[in-house]
């Protein structure tokens, strides 16, 4: 059984997405960005999700999100999906889209871990060898910059969506601040160094290898069927939590053991056909698709 996915309204998460075979299905273009930029957009207000940042390369896509209301699987069910038949449309394909397994969501345990993965989703085209600078992508990729500042406008694509359709003709797409950095003045100063001294640390690294970045053109010359020379790590950690302080991450990791524990023997009842059984607090599946009864959070 997969390991149930613990829920609470409110909590931060880095969520990332990877295309079937590491092909560049997401590859840079006019089309493939309106269709994410609408898709995510439309997914976010409808689900109320609050996205801090977000970048889309060719074979995956990163976001930083905040989940008020505890809808973070119905968010990403809606925005794959779409997202899924849309480019599958563009493309002129029907098959899977996205890479059995590869969904991930990593709940951020503080402050220090929500500033650390911003500037990882940031910095991802630069650690990944393809530009100098994050704002040199050529593809989707959140200036920090807007981040609580006006909103962006994305506009219904042409490709898929009918245009006496039911989607709106634009929707907005709000980057806000993440919780706890609401009237922290110095948030955007920070958040701007070190997603500079990330970016330079990467192309040090690059450089000591004696390797060049591919740069803006040879991303956009890609080949959406295409995908990167083998060598990418496999079959390593998926983490749940992040959190820098090992104390914190060990505690956060013993809750989501308990809650396992928990999880599994209110399931056993539940097959025995005990209907009045107790889940533990953050239960999402058996909460919305059976109805059953859940513990509250505390504090």
């Amino acid at each position: 059984m997969t390991a149930p996915r613990q829920l609470f309204e409110g909590t931060t998460y880095l969520v990332t997405r990877r295309c079937s075979e590491r092909r560049f299905f997401l590859r840079p273009s006019r089309k493939t960005d309106a269709i994410f930029l609408y898709v995510l957009a439309l997914a976010a207000n409808r689900y109320e999700i609050q996205v801090h940042a977000f970048c889309v390369l060719s074979t995956h896509f990163h976001l930083v999100v905040t989940d008020p209301h505890a809808r973070l699987p119905e968010f990403h069910r809606y925005l794959d999906g779409l997202v899924a038949r849309a480019m599958n449309c563009s493309l002129g394909r029907w098959d899977g889209f996205w890479e059995r397994d590869s969904y991930s969501a990593v709940r951020l345990e503080n402050d220090n871990a929500v500033i650390e993965k911003l500037v990882y989703v940031l910095a991802n085209p630069v650690a990944a060898g393809l530009v100098r600078r994050g704002l040199e992508w050529p593809g989707l990729w959140s200036d920090p910059a807007l981040i609580g500042g006006e909103p962006i406008i994305a506009e219904r694509p042409t490709e898929f969506f009918r245009k006496m359709g039911r989607m709106p003709a634009s929707v907005s797409l709000q980057l806000h601040r993440p919780p706890g950095f609401e009237s922290d003045a110095a948030f955007p100063e920070r958040l701007g160094k070190e997603l500079r001294d990330a970016e330079d640390r990467a192309a040090a690294e690059l450089a000591g290898e004696g390797r060049s970045f591919l740069g803006a053109a040879r991303v956009l010359a890609q080949k959406p069927y295409a995908r990167p020379a083998p060598g990418e790590p496999r079959r390593g950690l998926n983490p749940r939590v992040a959190c820098r302080t090992k104390w914190k991450r060990i505690e956060a990791l013993q809750r989501l053991e308990e809650f396992g524990w928990a999880y599994r023997k209110a399931l056993e009842f539940w097959r025995a056909g005990v209907r009045n059984v107790l889940f533990p607090p953050g239960t999402w599946l058996m909460r919305v698709q059976h109805a059953a009864l859940c513990g509250e959070a505390c504090g």
